[in-house]
């Protein structure tokens, strides 16, 4: 049976855990930063894990994570 291609652009944006789950990063931390509070900029910059729902999709897209 062949190697299954992995995803490029899912490679670079998700991580796996110890323990399997997938990791990811948010969205709107790039750009236009004055006009958000630190708060916000602290918590968009923390990882935060896959949703459940989406795992069986990640796990076709990274098979060797």
């Amino acid at each position: 049976m062949p190697k299954v291609k992995t995803h490029s652009g899912a490679k670079k944006r998700f991580g796996k855990t110890a323990t399997g789950r997938f990791t990811r990063g948010h969205s709107a931390h790039s750009h236009l930063l004055t006009k958000k509070t630190r708060k916000r900029k602290n918590r968009l910059d923390s990882i935060d894990y896959v949703d459940k729902t989406r795992e069986k999709e990640m796990r076709r897209l990274l098979p060797y994570k």
